[in-house]
């Protein structure tokens, strides 16, 4: 598993940005991020069915509080109240290169 060197919050832009240990930097913006969430409340536990309809996030979606959750995920509190999702570093990372291809 491969962990971020930096993170950063960019609120302007509504982008979060990691610097991986192989110097490769993902910024992603807010919307994309919360619209992959895979906590219970957005992703069926037991089929793995998305519950969130990805267009319901809004456009101009806010980070409220970014912390740490051990050393292998980020808790995010976003301006849509959602709290309940651990974005590990492994999800934040598929998610930089799914953007990358598309």
């Amino acid at each position: 598993m491969q962990s971020p060197q930096n993170i950063r919050v960019h609120k302007e832009q509504r982008e979060l940005e990691l610097v991986w240990t192989d110097s490769d930097i993902s910024r992603l913006p807010f919307r994309t991020v919360r619209q992959n969430c895979r906590c219970a409340v957005c992703v069926d536990e037991l089929s793995g069915k998305q519950l969130l309809d990805p267009e319901s996030v809004p456009a101009d979606l806010g980070l409220l509080e970014v912390s740490l959750c051990g050393n292998y995920a980020l808790r995010i509190r976003w301006s849509d109240t959602h709290d309940s999702g651990l974005f590990t570093w492994n999800h934040l990372r598929s998610i930089s290169d799914k953007l990358a291809v598309g």
